[in-house]
């Protein structure tokens, strides 16, 4: 066996950044600091090593920070978030410093970088609060099936049209903000304003692309919003369809009604 002792960990380093979808919003007005390193995304230093980032659509960022800095970042920005989600979303990478050798993100491992620079950072945290994005739209998509199926399943098997419309139109207003999401806030498929003027660490933002899977997540759940909206718009045009016939019939009833009375009246 050769000796390896060039490559010991004592030349490396070991950090934490953890992902985080806190609510709908994030209002990040008011929030400079002097140790600010980014303003769109907003992004600041904490400590000696540890930085933070701050999405609008609801995502937070943070590496290096011990659970009580985490705890204590969180609480005091607990009053700037809108539309709190419960449970909280949340992913955890785990990023290895070394002096030697290129940026590497492995499949599965850690993340590899020669330092952790405030641009790098960013670039890593879009990737993360677009994957805890897509997630939470994922779970949201699951419970909408989850209630869709099996009324496909009961008209399928009995003929019947389900009568609960509201349900129905919740379902279609659960897609569509779900594709709110997707277009107007998380834009998966933008790459982070770092890019321009560092456009050499497009390699690592393409990595990350492919490590979290972005750009297939964002199309699967496309193609789930399409499948749920054409489902649902059938099932409500079918309720209305045989609402129609209902009132028909019962305007109908009430015409021979009214001729049998003058007929007996005659």
């Amino acid at each position: 066996m050769t000796n390896s002792s060039s490559s010991s960990p004592a030349f490396q380093q070991r950090l934490t950044i953890r992902a985080l979808l806190l609510g709908e919003r994030i209002d990040t007005a008011g929030l400079e600091r002097s140790d600010t390193i980014s303003t769109n995304p907003f992004a600041f230093r904490i400590g000696g090593q540890g930085m933070a980032v701050f999405f609008r659509y609801g995502a937070v960022v943070l590496a290096g920070l011990s659970p009580l800095e985490e705890d204590d970042l969180l609480r005091q920005l607990a009053p700037r978030i809108n539309g709190a989600f419960q449970p909280v979303e949340d992913e955890i990478a785990t990023v290895v410093l070394q002096i030697e050798g290129d940026d590497s993100i492995p499949p599965g491992g850690p993340m590899q970088l020669r330092e952790l620079t405030p641009e790098r950072f960013l670039i890593i945290a879009d990737a993360m609060a677009k994957s805890v994005a897509l997630a939470h739209n994922e779970r949201q998509l699951s419970v909408v099936f989850d209630v869709i199926d099996p009324l496909a399943r009961a008209m399928a098997g009995n003929g019947k049209v389900p009568g609960n419309r509201k349900q129905l139109l919740r379902l279609i207003g659960e897609a569509l903000l779900v594709e709110h999401r997707m277009a107007g806030r998380v834009a998966v498929e933008d790459k982070p304003d770092v890019l321009w003027d560092r456009p050499e660490l497009e390699r690592l933002f393409n990595r990350l692309q492919d490590e979290y899977e972005l750009t297939e997540r964002a199309a699967a759940l496309s193609n789930k919003l399409s499948v749920i909206q054409a489902t649902s718009r059938a099932l409500t045009d079918l309720i209305d369809a045989q609402r129609s016939l209902r009132l028909e019939m019962a305007i109908v009833l009430l015409i021979v009604f009214e001729i049998a009375l003058t007929l007996a009246h005659w």
